[in-house]
């Protein structure tokens, strides 16, 4: 059964975004087919369709931040039934057996996860294409189910820039009390701050005011950094207690300028990273999303205007996520 679909692709590194024909792979016995209804635009979607981690694949077709309905499953699927809203992020498979995947962290999965796109394919070995389409097929395992009554086109984001910020907090114990920072008010920042709020922390502070941030030195258990660039750890590190965390979410590289070690040996400081989350915690965050009435603050664009959000994403011009209406891709 042979699907053919249409999408937006970039053709190269430095292209835009266009209409694209491709074929998504045969369902499998275990696979979910979901209509694609809204797709969120994540800053690594513009990282990856120009190359600037230097192994993209061409034609690609970015999105994993998916919110669709099930179309149909393969004879081995009970979970899921045609017209079940549900989710797909970043990943769509991973080996299931290594240490990570045994623990549910399929993120650090050692044979490294399938991604959404530009990956491959780990049984037919075909390339992976993303949630900017009209359709996407995935093994049952990496669907999310979607809870009743939240909001479909603010949970797209959910999918990567929740459960990015989701799972440092639910790591390092934040609750009732906590003291949480974040660095950077983006799609990840402002998404830290409102699960942050809801697990029970109490305190935000602006980083960009130097007056707040002298006022709280020693003061924050767990720092989460969503800034997606180089940028200079040192002047946020008196701001954590003793034994405290600067977790990195948003920036992959090397740091510039050094990091300072005093104060980290001085204070049983760590700094530490963390890459989106695993299919359990993923759901967990849904459910409580779900429980709780969270959702990403979003503007809905049409997928014709995808290149424009992304110049607009590079000026930090949008309150806070991009969402693409997939009925767009019809009109």
């Amino acid at each position: 059964m042979t699907m053919n679909v249409i999408g937006y692709a970039a053709r190269s590194a430095k292209d835009a975004l266009v209409p694209h024909r491709f074929v998504r792979r045969d369902p499998r016995p275990d696979d979910v087919v979901i209509e694609i209804l809204y797709c969120g635009v994540c800053h690594s979607d513009l990282h990856n369709v120009r190359n600037d981690w230097g192994h993209s694949v061409y034609p690609m077709v970015p999105g994993h931040e998916i919110i669709g309905r099930v179309v149909s499953v393969g004879p081995n699927v009970s979970r899921f039934k045609p017209g079940d809203p549900v989710g797909v992020g970043c990943m769509v498979d991973s080996c299931r057996h290594c240490a990570a995947c045994e623990q549910g962290l399929e993120q650090y999965c050692e044979e490294i996860p399938t991604y959404t796109y530009n990956g491959i394919d780990r049984h037919d070995h075909m390339p992976t294409f993303g949630g900017y389409s009209e359709k996407i097929v995935a093994s049952d395992k990496f669907v999310l189910k979607i809870p009743d009554g939240l909001d479909l086109k603010g949970a797209a984001p959910l999918l990567c820039a929740g459960i990015t910020t989701w799972s440092p907090l639910r790591h390092w114990k934040v609750g009732k009390g906590s003291n949480v920072a974040v660095i950077g008010l983006g799609g990840l920042g402002h998404m830290a701050l409102k699960l942050a709020k809801a697990l029970g922390a109490d305190h935000v502070v602006l980083s960009t005011d130097e007056k707040q941030m002298a006022a709280v030195n020693g003061r924050f258990e767990l720092i989460i950094d969503t800034v997606p660039y180089v940028h200079d750890l040192n002047p946020y590190m008196p701001s954590l207690s003793i034994s405290g965390t600067l977790v990195l979410v948003g920036f992959l590289g090397g740091l510039e300028p050094l990091l300072n070690t005093v104060p980290l040996i001085m204070g049983r400081k760590s700094v530490a990273g963390s890459v989106i989350g695993g299919i359990a915690e993923t759901q967990e965050l849904l459910d409580f999303c779900g429980k709780h009435g969270i959702t990403s603050d979003i503007e809905v664009i049409k997928i014709q205007n995808i290149n424009e959000a992304y110049e607009r994403m590079l000026k930090s011009d949008v309150k806070y996520r991009f969402v693409i209406d997939m009925a767009s891709l019809k009109g």
